[in-house]
């Protein structure tokens, strides 16, 4: 498959559940594998991931709700403790600083190279994890969960947490997404 029939698959999948056509072991091969071939800006290897499965997923799940002190709905909560795992995807500031030092001209871009490279993690993993079989959506409860994940994980002060990515098997398919006038966004200049 190519990599646009790979990317036109995955979506966000809401309804996940427990059980995954997959081992772990083929999760935890997929997350290391993309993370390692994943681009970094100058090579700086920023991105951190937590890969939470079993008890540590429902515990994560648990413990955001509870950092919201009931100001979020437990059935959507439950909703994404429903499913398998939960990739944390960080970036370590640390590595920015030391990057920042050692190239002050590019110092106020090495923030926005590790989101980019972040988000270049999020969509790899994302669409990996679909062309296993497996449904995943994002999530951003961060700043209010951040240092209670980075206690429930014992993370170093460094980590920044940028995106939640629930998984799960599939309970149910996503609707058609409604075709869109892409040359509103792509403008080709010759």
């Amino acid at each position: 498959m190519n990599i646009n029939e790979l990317l036109k698959n995955r979506r966000s999948i809401y309804q996940i559940k427990k059980a995954v056509p997959v081992s772990d072991e083929e999760i935890v091969k997929l997350v290391t594998e993309a993370t390692e071939l994943v681009p970094d800006a100058f090579n700086m290897k920023s991105q951190r991931i937590v890969l939470a499965l079993n008890e540590k997923h429902d515990q994560l799940w648990d413990t955001i709700y509870d950092s919201f002190a009931g100001k979020v709905a437990r059935e959507k909560i439950d909703g994404f403790k429903a499913g398998h795992g939960t990739v944390l995807y960080f970036y370590d500031e640390s590595v920015l600083k030391k990057q920042q030092e050692k190239f002050p001209s590019y110092a106020a871009n090495f923030p926005v190279w590790a989101q980019q490279a972040n988000g270049m993690l999020q969509i790899s993993i994302w669409t990996g994890l679909r062309a296993l079989n497996i449904g995943a959506n994002i999530q951003h409860y961060n700043p209010v969960i951040d240092k209670a994940v980075k206690n429930l994980f014992d993370l170093p002060d460094s980590y920044v947490l940028i995106a939640q990515m629930p998984f799960g098997g599939i309970v149910a398919e996503p609707d058609p997404k409604e075709k869109e006038d892409i040359s509103k966004r792509v403008l080709v200049a010759k």
